[in-house]
This record gives structure tokens, sequence and C-alpha cells, in this order.
């Protein structure tokens, strides 16, 4: 018989050998016999449970990756500020050049400028080319003209100097184009509807003006230098004074040209000259 020291030192080793990790399973309670359709039901709830935590996962994966692809996409109107064209480069490449000049070139804007003390001579040779003094001063011309060929060129030099000043004023208007200089506008320029900056209308005048002359006056080789020269002086006198840019000095000269050759177009005939000076004077016979 076995003493009851050794059985209870037995008890006790199967015990400690119980309590080990490795056999931890066997003092577990036994897990009841489910039916298949019970067993089924178990084994899949793992498997679902699976499931949703990886849809859940999933989700705030895929809403993360979302997050940071939305900022990456980039709107068509930014993309095309970050490539634009080559004709887009050019134009801005060209107007910053053209500011740029222009500003350089304003040396009489201001009486502080480096040839402030050539403003007022500059002031008057612009003046020359103002629409309010071609038109007052052809006004004058033609009261004083007795020839019918002289009253003929006359007219059509007052028709296309208003013709010349309705449309820069137009143009202007529409494009609403700012100086190189922050000035406002002269007394005489509010009057000649010349608020803006493109095209210059100074420009357009001495070319349109210069032009007429040459094709209807006979001058000699000396006036026609001068006259050319006084047109090209005249639009260069706004860009010296900060009121218009390079462009808007060129495409003044262009205006100008096409402004004559519209006159020439529809030039009016001696007759029809008298006819609409007798209505100014409401001096009209209908029976002329």
């Amino acid at each position: 018989m076995p003493s009851t020291y050794n059985v209870r030192s037995r008890t006790r080793e199967r015990n400690g050998v119980l309590s080990r990790p490795e056999f931890m399973s066997l003092n577990q309670p036994p897990i009841r016999n489910c039916g298949p359709s019970v067993s089924r039901g178990c084994s899949r709830k793992p498997a679902q449970n699976k499931q949703q935590t990886g849809q859940q996962s999933e989700e705030p994966a895929d809403s993360g990756s979302k997050d940071k692809r939305e900022p990456n996409r980039m709107p068509e109107e930014d993309c095309m500020q970050l490539n634009p064209s080559f004709k887009g480069i050019a134009m801005n490449s060209l107007l910053a050049i053209d500011i740029c000049l222009s500003k350089r070139m304003g040396v009489c804007a201001y009486t502080s400028s480096s040839w402030g003390g050539c403003r007022s001579m500059i002031t008057l040779l612009a003046l020359t080319g103002h629409g309010i003094t071609w038109i007052i001063g052809t006004i004058v011309c033609l009261t004083r003209s007795n020839t019918l060929a002289g009253q003929e060129v006359l007219v059509n030099l007052l028709l296309a100097l208003l013709l010349d000043v309705m449309t820069v004023a137009g143009l202007q208007r529409l494009v609403k184009r700012r100086g190189p200089w922050e000035m406002t506008p002269g007394f005489l320029d509010s009057v000649a509807l010349a608020v803006s900056s493109f095209p210059a209308a100074h420009a357009s005048r001495a070319a349109m003006v210069s032009k007429f002359l040459l094709s209807h006056l006979v001058l000699a080789v000396p006036l026609r230098i001068l006259l050319v020269l006084w047109a090209f002086l005249v639009g260069m006198s706004r860009v010296l004074l900060g009121k218009h840019h390079l462009t808007d000095m060129v495409c003044g000269f262009a205006l100008g040209m096409f402004h004559f050759s519209l006159m020439e177009t529809v030039w009016l005939s001696s007759s029809t000259c008298q006819t609409l000076i007798s209505i100014s004077t409401l001096s009209w016979n209908p029976s002329f």
C-alpha cells in the first residue's frame, strides 16, 4: 500500500504539470456539441466577423486614399495656368516688355521725373495733335475758304476727324486699358472722350491728318518730311508724358491709316460738300 505522503506528492506533481501553458487546454471545460446547423453558424461567425472587420478597415483606408487623391486632382483651369500654351507665354512676355519700356520712357510723366523740365514743351507738342485743336482749326479754315476745292478737302477732313474721335472713344471705353502711370485725364482729354490708354488718340489723329494732307495738298519735300516727323513726335509725346504705352501708340498709328483709307473710300464730292455747308449755315435751298 502506498503511503499517504507519496499520494499527496504525486497529486501535487500532476497539478504542477497541468498548470503549464502547454497543458492549459486540458484544464478548460469541454465544449458542448452543437448540431450541424449550429456548428455551421458557429463556424461562420468568425468568418463573418473577419469580413466585417475587413470591410471596416477597408472603408477608412479607401476614404483616406480618396482624400489623398482629391488634393492631387487639379482643375483644368489650374492645369492651363501651370502649363500655358506658347501663344499665352508670348503674349504675356510682350505685354511685360511693353509695360517695362513704356514706364522707362515716361521721362516727362511728372515734374520730378528725369526730363521734368521739358514737360511743358512736350505737353505743347502733344496739344498740336489734340482732336479739339484740329476740329476747331478745320472749322475756322472752312469759314474762311472761298474755293470749292478747298471747301471739299476741309469738309472731308472735318468728317474724318469726327470719325476718328468717335472710333477712338468707343475703343477706349471698350478696352479700358490704363496707362503706364496712374494719371487722371485732363480737361481737354475728357472733352475729347480720350480717357483710357488704348488706342492712343493723338497717334491715330496725327497719322490720319498727316496722310490726308500729304495726299490732298501740294507740298515741298522739306514740308512733307516735317509733316511725317511731326506725326511721329506727337505720338511719342504721349508716351514720354506717361499717358500711353508703346503698343497704344503703334495701334493708334495703324488706326489712323485705316481711317484715312476709309475716308478715301467714302469721299464726298464737291456738290455734296456744298449741300452740307449750306445746311450747316441755315442757307440751304432745296432747288440748289
